[in-house]
């Protein structure tokens, strides 16, 4: 029998399809790729998390450094350690913080005590202490270890407090046996606090007081013990003392620095520039307590002579000495409508210190050559004794100019040609009216009434200017520091919303790296006269970069100055008294001049004054807010006239027109509908009635609260509202006008408040 043997079939050759795919080694990630990775991680990741995250190879390893490398060099990462990073703009693992607030749960909220990102700082809310600790009051400052939530916002805990740094508590006592309970003055606290029986260190119903936080219970009321009894909430005269308790504001000086103060003597003439046969002037507000600079002008060939006299108080406060501690502290004086808290104490401020008229008074002087025009043409210092010849108001100096123009004829000249100078230069000149709280004798608010602003006030104005502008020049050249007021541009986000804020109005905007102030002043001058231009005005304000104290010179971008100091008053303001110390020191004008510690920190001296500048800030505009309050509760139900200056997912902010009072508008008062906020158009648009609040938006409201212990008004719709309706796609006729430009229509629309109602987005509320 043949045996067949059967030939093994052939395999058929495998098609690039069906073949194995060769095993390709991941590619490198983008930058994008890993800068949203670091951004979503929320923390500090080491280079190894990186690395095995996106697959990378170890011989890609050299290329992902170089990548991690590019990141932390365009800003968009931060090394956190060895080979450890972390987002740019994020909070480290460890920081120390500072309480800010209380939450509605009596939970503290903190933010970071140093920030140096773009836009506001991160928001922290730390975690309940430990049983048997204290609750965090604010203004406390603890070393707290944080994790990312999303965001700017963290979770803290605490790791240590800081010594001598336990905040305190300012509220309004309510009698409640057994003990009682504090109801906060900060409108940020949303929780009472609970005071046992004992702590209340008899205080009563309705007082004011100052308390601290007691150990107690992890959940629940937080306790908190009585220290100090500001006042009565009935008494008007209170209504600072909130503020500036809140604040921590020092009130009193230290015996040494009143003693120093109470020895002082009159500045003898000695060697200085006698300037008594000048007719200086001061100038000031007719409520003014001190007098601390006084001008002079005459003409010349081809221009003006100017002479800007200041208080010489470097002569009376000596570096290091009780009154100099004492001055550094407070950093600057802050004005109350019922009272000063001074940077000095009153022998110097409103005594030695003080341009009285027909006193001598040692001072430091710069004279000043202009030309017609304006422009500076030289400058010299000096340090004399003058005599003010004349203590005039503004409107005294406004009103005997007008009657008789020969009376003051080169000091209005002179400014004119500062004004020329001002404008050619183009600065920013926003048009915000300041409002006045005027007082009774017994405290009680009598009116509030618009701060006129005048041709005088201006005068001024610029001859500061200038004269800060010299003592910027004069340090230069003498190459000694210089404590330079600073104003950044617009940050780039700041801008962006700005710019779609005005896109609203269909007003153009050039982009951020080609801005200059005239650009922002251009836009001012558009919508001036128009009813959006009290909104324009306040969010250009909001716009801009705070201005601040620093060792380094950016220049001052709102008055498109290259270099710019404080030299003008030293009696209210620290700034001033270096600068005095340091020109006295280059100049060789005597030996109570800059010392080398203060030059050697000049840095952190710019940081801390900058802080007590803000904390005054914010402590004379609560103050003015309280009592616009006060002024305001017997008026509850009454309708009053405003304009939307604010718009938010919870609500309408709305500044009331009588008095510039700002008050809320919740969403609960709002007509029921489905309502969408669009952050970047600033509106609210109802789904169902279309109707679209929008910024500078004119509204009659009804006031149904105002509290005056924590400055709060709270308003309603008038009965008679009238929803606005959108009159097409997108488009809400919220008032008819006339542009900047005459034009009606689309533009005329926009200018008086119209703006687009976008689709409903994220924050819709069912009301």
């Amino acid at each position: 029998m043949k045996t067949v043997h059967k030939k093994p079939k052939a395999k058929p050759a495998k098609s690039a399809e069906t073949a194995a795919p060769t095993k390709v080694p991941p590619a490198l990630p983008s930058r994008d790729s890993v800068k949203r990775f670091l951004e979503e991680a929320g923390g500090k990741l080491h280079f190894r998390d990186v690395a095995r995250a996106f697959s990378v190879a170890p011989d890609d390893k050299k290329a992902l450094r170089g990548i991690m490398k590019s990141l932390e060099a365009s800003g968009d990462a931060e090394r956190a350690g060895r080979r450890t990073y972390t987002e740019a703009g994020g909070l480290p693992e460890n920081a120390l913080v500072e309480i800010t607030g209380i939450d509605r749960h009596g939970e503290a909220i903190a933010r970071p005590v140093v920030w140096d990102g773009p836009g506001r700082a991160p928001v922290i809310f730390m975690q309940a202490e430990q049983k048997g600790q204290a609750a965090l009051a604010p203004g406390a400052r603890v070393l707290a270890r944080l994790r990312r939530t999303g965001g700017d916002k963290y979770e803290g805990r605490t790791l240590k407090r800081v010594a001598g740094q336990t905040g305190s508590i300012v509220g309004l006592f309510h009698a409640m046996p057994p003990g009682g309970r504090i109801e906060p003055t900060d409108r940020r606290q949303k929780t009472e606090w609970v005071v046992p029986e004992g702590e209340t260190m008899g205080a009563q119903e309705g007082e004011i007081v100052r308390a601290e936080p007691l150990p107690g219970k992890v959940f629940g009321p937080r306790p908190a013990r009585v220290t100090e009894k500001l006042g009565s909430i009935n008494d008007a005269r209170s209504v600072s003392l909130i503020a500036i308790a809140q604040h921590g504001i020092p009130m009193d000086f230290p015996d040494a620095a009143l003693a120093e103060a109470e020895r002082a003597k009159p500045t003898p003439l000695g060697k200085r520039t006698d300037l008594r046969a000048i007719p200086l002037i001061t100038i000031d507000g007719h409520d003014a307590r001190d007098f601390d600079d006084a001008v002079f002008a005459e003409p010349v060939e081809h221009g003006y002579r100017l002479i800007v006299a200041i208080a010489d108080v470097a002569h009376y406060v000596p570096p290091g000495s009780a009154l100099d501690r004492a001055a550094r502290l407070r950093g600057n004086s802050c004005y109350f409508p019922d009272r000063v808290v001074p940077m000095l104490p009153e022998a110097l401020s409103n005594g030695l210190c003080s341009l009285k008229p027909h006193e001598d008074r040692g001072c430091l002087f710069v004279e000043m050559h202009i030309n017609v025009h304006g422009h500076k043409q030289s400058h010299k210092f000096g340090r004399g004794l003058m005599r003010s010849a004349a203590r005039k108001t503004y409107e005294q100096i406004q009103a005997e100019f007008e009657q008789s123009p020969a009376e003051y004829e080169h000091l209005f000249s002179a400014y004119a040609a500062l004004a020329e100078a001002r404008h050619a230069r183009g600065t920013l000149e926003l048009d915000l009216p300041e409002r006045k709280v005027v007082l009774g004798e017994d405290g009680t608010v009598q009116s509030v009434a618009p701060r006129p602003r005048l041709a005088s006030h201006k005068l001024i104005e610029e001859f500061m200017i200038l004269a800060n502008v010299c003592a910027a020049e004069e340090l230069e050249r003498l190459k000694l520091p210089c404590m330079y007021r600073v104003h950044a541009p617009p940050s780039p986000e700041k801008l962006d919303n700005l710019r779609n804020f005005l896109k609203t109005l269909d007003i153009s905007l050039k982009p951020g790296d080609a801005l200059h102030p005239r650009d922002l002043d251009r836009i001012l001058k558009l919508v001036e006269g128009t009813p959006s231009a009290p909104l324009v005005n306040e969010t250009m304000l909001r716009s801009q970069s705070q201005a601040q104290y620093s060792d380094e010179n950016i220049g001052h971008f709102g008055l498109a100055l290259s270099r710019y100091a404080h030299f003008t008053s030293p009696i209210r303001r620290y700034a001033d008294l270096l600068v005095h110390r340091a020109l006295v020191t280059g100049l060789k004008l005597g030996k109570d001049g800059l010392s080398p510690e203060d030059s050697a920190a000049f840095a952190d001296i710019a940081e801390q004054i900058t802080a007590t500048e803000r904390r005054a800030t914010l402590a004379e505009r609560d103050s003015s807010d309280r009592y616009l309050a006060l002024f305001l509760q017997h008026r509850i139900g009454e309708l009053f006239q405003g304009r939307v200056s604010g718009v938010t997912k919870f609500g309408l902010f709305v500044t009331l027109s009588e008095s510039g009072a700002s008050g809320f508008l919740s969403m609960a008062s709002l007509p029921d509908d489905y309502w969408a906020y669009d952050e970047a158009t600033q509106t609210l648009s109802g789904r169902r009635s279309r109707t679209v609040f929008s910024l500078a938006q004119s509204l009659e409201v009804r006031l149904n609260e105002a509290k005056p212990v924590t400055g709060g008004l709270l308003l309603g719709l008038a009965e008679t509202f009238t929803p606005a309706r959108q009159t097409g796609p997108g488009r809400g006729a919220i008032a008819k006008g006339k542009t900047a430009k005459g034009k009606s229509g689309k533009a005329g629309r926009a200018a008086a408040g119209d703006a687009a109602a976008p689709a409903p987005k994220k924050h819709k509320r069912r009301r």
